[in-house]
């Protein structure tokens, strides 16, 4: 299974990655005369109410959600790691203030905090500023359980030989915790990447399909499954689920990706 896996993913990556190439038409291009058509062999995914393909928006949308949400991962694990090995190595005061600061964010409802803050912004911002503030967001409240993981990870290392011998041999704090100690935590700091990528994907969604997140006319996989939220829409045109059925084709393979790494660590 991880095989078939790897291969959907990776022919998902690599069609999203090239989507100005395989696209028939441009995201935002209308065809005025061909609002709301069915699929046929012009419009593979038919046409929404403004005569867009949505062949080609799914194309580009996949493109948006699987560059950023990525993007989101590696920042949040970023900060995660950098509080987690700071927490796990000085100890005392500063521990403390970590952790209350990390209990403070993981006590709050995420999703709900996240719906808020982002309600908060304006709405009326370009596609651009939109994406970079979704995922922004994404990662600002999404670090907490990889700090804490990290520093757990960081107090069984920190007395061990290595770190011992580094220390006696006159390295400085800063070196011993970014060097010796960061580079045995990249193994659970890429567990935690993985961790992140399909839940930022889900919240992606979640945020676009109220209008929160990603905002019109650039698509993602959130604002083109915000055509869903009426149900009869899908049981008379089927083809709309397609995003969902992307969506759920690559958090599947991801999660058996990261269910046969886990096994093998």
């Amino acid at each position: 299974m991880k095989r078939v896996a790897l291969v959907l993913v990776s022919v998902v990556f690599v069609t999203a990655l090239a989507a100005n190439l395989i696209a028939p038409a441009g995201y935002e291009k209308q065809f005025r005369d061909s609002p709301n058509a069915r699929p046929s062999r012009q419009f593979p995914l038919g046409t929404d109410e403004l005569g867009r393909d949505r062949f080609s928006r799914l194309l580009y949308g996949s493109r948006v959600s699987l560059l950023l949400a990525p993007a989101a991962a590696a920042f949040a694990t970023l900060l995660g790691a950098t509080l987690g090995l700071v927490a796990g190595y000085a100890g005392g005061w500063l521990e403390g203030l970590i952790l209350r600061f990390t209990d403070l964010f993981a006590s709050m409802p995420g999703l709900f905090l996240l719906f808020t803050l982002r309600a908060i912004l304006p709405l009326n911002v370009s596609p651009g500023v939109s994406v970079c503030v979704t995922f922004s967001l994404l990662a600002l409240l999404g670090w907490t359980s990889g700090a804490r993981v990290v520093r757990a990870a960081v107090i069984q290392v920190r007395n061990s030989n290595y770190v011992l011998q580094a220390r006696a041999m006159g390295c400085r704090p800063l070196r011993v915790l970014f060097i010796h100690i960061a580079a045995s935590l990249r193994p659970v700091a890429a567990t935690q990447f993985w961790l992140y990528v399909p839940v930022f994907l889900l919240a992606e969604a979640n945020l676009s399909m109220l209008g929160l997140g990603v905002t019109e006319p650039l698509p993602s996989w959130g604002n083109l499954l915000s055509e869903l939220q009426n149900y009869r829409a899908f049981l008379e045109a089927p083809w709309l689920l397609a995003p969902a059925v992307l969506l759920l084709i690559v958090l599947g393979s991801l999660q058996f990706l990261f269910a046969d790494r886990e096994v093998g660590q």
